[in-house]
């Protein structure tokens, strides 16, 4: 072995130096973001065929990587935090949120059992229950971080499978002589539904899609038809699932009617509030969260509306023990680091091995309080109707959906009718592709409509205008040329 003396990590004073000089780049990188593309237009593959084929033999300095990150990775990424990335839920980065982030790396904890790491148990669950007391859920509900909301919902639906049919997690579905479940969604819903039945063995075919009223919302009337419709046929309506804050126009599914129709069937009712729960941190969106109280679950991504970076979603269910139930399984390896009388996170979910993700959001919240949060969502929501007004201003215009929380949906109408659709595709697809700004669309009772979502505490009016000149100028230019 040539060289021993190297086999341990990098030295305190060259670590000093690098993080010095990251801690430059990263304020550099941030100060200077608006001056990027929102995104590159290069041919798939670019970015690999740049990269070297053969993994390095030898190790590399530390300048050289970072380097490499200037001139490879960063024109190749699309700039989710960039002020004029519109798409999606435009959720954000923010200073406390990167603090947040290197805090938690090299303290490296798993936080599998309470001893294990103590203090990553403590503070996800105080995390936990700030969010509850926020968003206004009885003490009953405790909860879970998970990665994302498909993951919280197909743990949701695992429980309400096991209780619907106590012996499945033993013996599996045939084994215990399951029926076929039914699960219920808005057409406007999350396609996680669909992903949560695959994963479950429900089907995919059994997940369906409710008709939705003019705001998009889930029709009540056309719900409890068709459970009514399934239970003559033989099916087992096992879950439904209401949205607050859809994907394509953030619409609110109407919780209270849809629970009692749960209780009156007795099925398990879920609330995908992944974007829309962190609303109502606003007192003035109290009114919101009529029904959650009737739930047996309910998710919220703090990672789309309350500042916290991907990824962090929190999984609520009105008495976790549910959750513990389907899921706790101690193997030996681990008994001595599990002890009863604490929560061991490992017990609720299937992951083992669990990140420390608590720590970021407690940064943030601290950061911001719940009066700083609030009034950033209050700004995405005024730019959202800013950005409304201009559209009625011109009549080659026309809201395609109600405007919800940060989220417009909108659609070009001042061309030829046959061709209408294709030209907000690419109207979308040319502003993307130029780099100046990010859109995404989506397609509402069969019609393309192009989307905004604001939810960057970069964006402000300026930014919105710059890009709605850019979207008239875009429609006009194709348009003419149709």
């Amino acid at each position: 072995m040539k060289n021993r003396q190297n086999l341990g990590d990098t030295s305190p004073e060259e670590f000093r130096s690098e993080l010095h000089e990251l801690a430059d780049w990263i304020a550099d990188f941030r100060q200077n973001l608006g001056s990027l593309p929102v995104a590159p237009n290069d041919k798939p593959g670019a970015i690999l065929a740049a990269l070297p084929a053969e993994p390095p033999d030898e190790g590399e300095p530390f300048e050289k990587i970072l380097g490499d990150v200037d001139r490879l990775i960063v024109p190749g990424m699309v700039h989710w935090s960039h002020p004029m990335f519109l798409g999606y839920f435009g959720w954000t980065t923010t200073a406390p949120s990167i603090l947040g982030e290197i805090i938690t790396a090299p303290l490296n904890v798993n936080a599998m059992t309470w001893r294990t790491c103590p203090a990553a148990t403590e503070l996800e669950t105080l995390v936990i229950d700030w969010i509850r007391q926020w968003m206004h859920l009885p003490e009953e509900f405790g909860g879970v971080v998970f990665d994302t909301a498909s993951v919280g919902v197909m743990h949701a639906l695992a429980v309400a499978r096991e209780e619907a049919a106590p012996s499945i997690r033993k013996r599996g579905l045939v084994g215990a002589g399951a029926p076929v479940f039914r699960i219920y969604a808005s057409e406007q819903a999350h396609s996680s539904a669909e992903k949560a039945a695959i994963a479950l063995g429900l089907g995919e075919e059994n997940v369906q899609r409710v008709t939705t009223d003019a705001h998009f919302c889930i029709d009540p009337n056309a719900l409890r038809e068709m459970i009514a419709r399934d239970i003559g046929n033989n099916y087992k309506p096992l879950a439904v699932i209401a949205t607050v804050g859809t994907t394509s126009t953030a619409s609110v599914d109407p919780v209270a009617d849809i629970a009692k129709i749960c209780r009156e069937n007795k099925m398990w009712l879920h609330i995908d509030g992944a974007y829309g729960a962190g609303f109502a941190i606003l007192p003035e969106n109290k009114s919101l969260t009529n029904g959650w109280s009737e739930a047996d679950s309910i998710v919220v991504n703090p990672h789309k509306s309350l500042f916290v970076p991907l990824d962090f979603s929190v999984l609520y269910v009105r008495g976790l023990e549910r959750l513990r139930r389907v899921f706790t399984l101690v193997p030996e390896y681990l008994r001595g680091d599990t002890v009863e009388a604490q929560k061991n996170y490992m017990d609720y979910g299937i992951q083992l091995g669990r990140r420390f993700r608590a720590l970021k959001a407690w940064v943030i919240f601290r950061s911001f309080g719940r009066e700083g949060m609030a009034a950033r969502l209050r700004e995405f929501v005024r730019l959202a109707n800013v950005f409304a007004g201009w559209l009625k201003s011109d009549d080659r215009f026309q809201l395609a959906a109600p405007v919800n929380m940060g989220v417009v949906c909108f659609r070009f109408v001042g061309g030829d009718e046959s061709k209408i659709d294709q030209l907000n595709s690419d109207i979308v697809e040319k502003i993307n592709a130029s780099g100046r700004a990010y859109l995404t669309q989506t397609k509402l009772r069969g019609r393309t409509v192009m989307r905004i979502g604001l939810g960057n505490v970069l964006t402000t009016e300026e930014h919105l205008r710059k890009a709605w000149e850019m979207i008239q100028e875009t429609a006009s230019e194709l348009n003419r040329e149709r």
